[in-house]
């Protein structure tokens, strides 16, 4: 059941929110905007739950604090929402992959809009992905939101709020997602996916901030394969000669599709082995599962090599970004990386 007690990081946020639905200032138009996985879709979700809550709607807002505003989970609206099948929440779809049109706009939301609520007091839109509303559907948007229905409630989802229009975004309430913390996602990952706490560390620096992300990081058996590729080349840089580097390139370029990951993977052992060589601490390793090799690097390897190789694997994928030959801009990398330990 979508509620705001299940969401991971974005406290204020919800607070926001909450302390809308318990005065009853609810704003007719919202713009949750927040990178891919950050939460957007889970938070609409919650927030529509509570709009909707039979429950919470015959409680008496006096007795309540902002906290305690959530959606039941019991109610005939919240199963309704659990089914997929409440009239008076709209999900917008597009049928172009990459346009929401001014048809999708004029007939899912202008044309529906003014049709009362069925059961609740609410009626919410949510638009997924709302930066691909062309001028037109942002025009034909606008109208509404400039003279939208007492009950109505528009979400706009989105990567980028800058795509609309000035007159779209200056009658919305507009609410950042900020980035999860990686100890929140690293307990989320711990305990809805059930991996040790060194996996969930990794998944969590690259995550960035996504719990999607990171979700999709840690049940990926490429990205784990990835890693395990990654330790073996620094594991066996300080001992490369001519044939270790062919292999390793010709293993690097099975993964070709996922090498900037596979970049991203050797640039966080390379600072996890800068951190322990200036402070020998453990603490803040993404790699503490691997202190014994790890405290091997920092002894073979100096402060300049190591900022060399750091350097090196920038280069590395500007390079491929720039279609450079994968091989050569292996074999370089690995080079460095040999040389860091001599």
């Amino acid at each position: 059941m979508p509620g705001f007690k299940q969401i991971v990081g974005h406290e204020e946020t919800i607070r926001h929110l909450q302390t809308a639905i318990l005065q009853e200032k609810v704003s007719h138009a919202y713009i949750f905007q927040g990178v891919p996985g950050t939460g957007k879709r889970t938070l609409a979700d919650a927030f529509a739950a509570a709009l909707q809550c039979d429950t919470l709607a015959e409680k008496d807002r006096a007795a309540l604090m902002p906290e305690e505003v959530d959606s039941c989970g019991e109610c005939r609206s919240c199963h309704q929402i659990l089914r997929h099948n409440n009239p008076d929440i709209v999900y917008v779809v597009h049928e172009k992959e990459k346009t929401i049109s001014v048809d999708d706009i004029r007939e899912q939301v202008v044309g529906d809009i003014s049709i009362r609520p069925y059961n609740g007091r609410r009626k919410v839109y949510i638009i997924q992905d709302a930066q691909l509303m062309n001028p037109q559907a942002q025009n034909a948007l606008l109208k509404t939101l400039e003279e939208p229905p007492e009950y109505a409630v528009i979400l706009l989802l989105t990567t980028n709020a800058g795509a609309f229009l000035d007159t779209i975004r200056s009658r919305c309430v507009l609410l950042d997602l900020k980035p999860v913390r990686d100890d929140q996602v690293m307990h989320y990952l711990m305990e809805h996916v059930e991996i040790p706490d060194y996996q969930a560390k990794l998944c969590a620096a690259f995550a960035q901030g996504s719990i999607g992300r990171a979700m999709a990081l840690a049940t990926s058996e490429d990205f784990q394969n990835l890693r395990e590729m990654a330790l073996r080349a620094v594991k066996s840089a300080d001992a490369l000669d001519v044939a270790g580097i062919r292999d390793q390139v010709e293993a690097m370029a099975k993964q070709k599709d996922h090498i900037q990951d596979l970049l991203d993977v050797l640039a966080v052992w390379y600072r996890d082995v800068l951190y322990f060589k200036a402070t020998r601490s453990a603490d803040s390793l993404v790699f503490r599962d691997q202190l014994q090799a790890l405290r091997h690097a920092a002894n073979v390897s100096s402060y300049e090599g190591i900022e060399s190789v750091l350097r090196a694997l920038e280069t590395a994928k500007e390079r491929l970004n720039a279609n450079a030959g994968f091989e050569l801009t292996m074999e370089l990398l690995l080079l460095t990386m040999h040389d860091c330990t001599r």
